[in-house]
Parts: structure tokens; C-alpha cells; sequence
């Protein structure tokens, strides 16, 4: 499974009342970090597809979402549990970061 495209319309059905973890990435087109993190969430979103979904948001044709979490920079990434914002980390990270980060949060990869 791959990632899934979230919308300020579609935001509390996917991420707030999702079975599951979602990692929600906040990106926009023209932002070259977060170009440069797309192939790593995109793999990530393959590995662990059982234990969290990896959704993208992006802030121009969504920017209720990202103004309502406070997201000040892109790329931003949330992680959301039960509805809830759990953890947050901004900027690009190469793919083990972004794991290591997961997995600090309960979020465990297939071993």
C-alpha cells in the first residue's frame, strides 16, 4: 500500500478515526525537502503498511488542517494515535530517522 492523499475534507475521517497510526506528512509542491523525503515515506508506507498508514497533506490545497496543528515549516510530519497528535518532527529526515522515530512511538517494523 502506498501513501494516501489526505484533504481538510477528508482529514478527520482518515487520520482522526483511522483503526490505526497514521503518520501525516504536510508538504507542498514547490518545497524541495519535501520532494527529497517523498521516496523514503513512500517505502516506509510499503514496509509498514499493517501497523501505520503514511498520508500526505498538501498545505496549499489544504490549509485549514495545518493552520488548526500549528504547522509553522514544511516538510512536517504528525503522527497521529486514536485521534490524537502523539509526536511531531519537522524538516527532512533520511528513511532509518524517520523509522528510528516511528519506532520510538510504538510504531514497531516488521523484523
Amino acid at each position: 500500500m502506498s501513501t494516501v492523499t489526505v484533504t481538510d475534507e477528508t482529514f478527520e475521517q482518515d487520520v482522526l478515526k483511522a483503526g490505526k497510526p497514521v503518520l501525516v506528512d504536510f508538504w507542498a509542491e514547490w518545497c524541495g525537502p519535501c520532494k527529497q523525503i517523498a521516496p523514503a515515506l513512500e517505502q516506509i508506507a510499503e514496509e509498514l503498511h499493517d501497523q501505520v498508514t503514511i498520508a500526505k497533506l498538501n498545505i496549499e490545497d489544504s490549509p485549514t488542517t495545518p493552520s488548526r496543528y500549528g504547522v509553522r515549516g514544511i516538510p512536517t510530519m504528525m503522527l497521529f494515535k486514536d485521534g490524537q497528535m502523539a509526536s511531531m518532527k519537522v524538516g527532512a529526515m533520511p528513511k532509518q530517522k524517520i523509522l528510528e522515530w516511528l519506532s520510538e512511538t510504538g510504531v514497531k517494523a516488521p523484523a
